[in-house]
């Protein structure tokens, strides 16, 4: 097990969220000191978690400005986060919202791969073309944010093993990893795909059951 630096609560303050889908709920916002990566990452309290059966739910979301703010079509990312904010919201937890743009290489590498990516590859070759890691996320200060939250264990809202894998190795336990839903469009089934050979995601068992064409 890594051992990790000590994190603590910065700031917490309350702000409204509303979605363009008129779906609308009041959060929490929590900000850090201490933490590994230097970055300014947010927690978002969603619901009450002390009344989450004792294991909130939580949900690691890395930062994508082209669909979680311009609501790009090439990825689920978007969506993902507004069905992440209302489930936890209903249960009880936590949403990180992380300053990882492009699994960790920065929104200019990744317009960079999507450029490439309208040339044929998928996002994990033109990461690769681009000498740049399939996936470059690290779940460190993650942990520090939870700890510092008080957070003993979490179900883990997520299709992504790796997440889970990694947090359990920075010493949060992960009681369950809850999966979410499938946003498959025909402007990103190219990327869910790619995401499906890319990883283990647990979006293999929708594909081979037919859920994504």
């Amino acid at each position: 097990m890594t051992v990790i630096p000590e994190a603590t609560v910065r700031t917490r303050v309350r702000v409204p969220l509303r979605f363009g889908d008129g779906y609308g709920v009041d959060s929490e916002l929590v900000t850090f000191h201490g933490l590994a990566d230097g970055q300014e990452h947010l927690a978002v309290v969603l619901g009450d978690p002390d009344a989450a059966a004792g294991t909130p739910l939580v949900r690691l979301h890395s930062e994508c400005l082209t669909g979680d703010v311009f609501g790009s079509a090439r990825c689920d990312c978007g969506p993902q986060l507004r069905e992440a904010v209302e489930r936890i919201a209903q249960r009880g937890g936590y949403l990180l919202y992380l300053r990882q743009e492009g699994r960790g290489i920065g929104l200019y590498n990744k317009l960079d791969a999507y450029a490439l990516q309208d040339q044929g590859y998928d996002t994990y070759e033109a990461n690769a073309a681009l000498g740049l890691p399939e996936d470059g996320r690290d779940y460190t200060a993650a942990a520090q944010m939870l700890a510092a939250l008080g957070v003993d264990s979490v179900d883990l809202l997520s299709n992504n093993p790796d997440k889970a894998a990694q947090l359990r190795e920075l010493g949060v336990p992960v009681r369950d990893r809850v999966p979410t839903g499938v946003h498959a469009t025909p402007h990103n089934l190219h990327y869910l795909r790619a995401k499906v050979r890319g990883t283990q995601s647990l979006l293999a068992h929708d594909l081979l059951e037919g859920r994504i064409a």
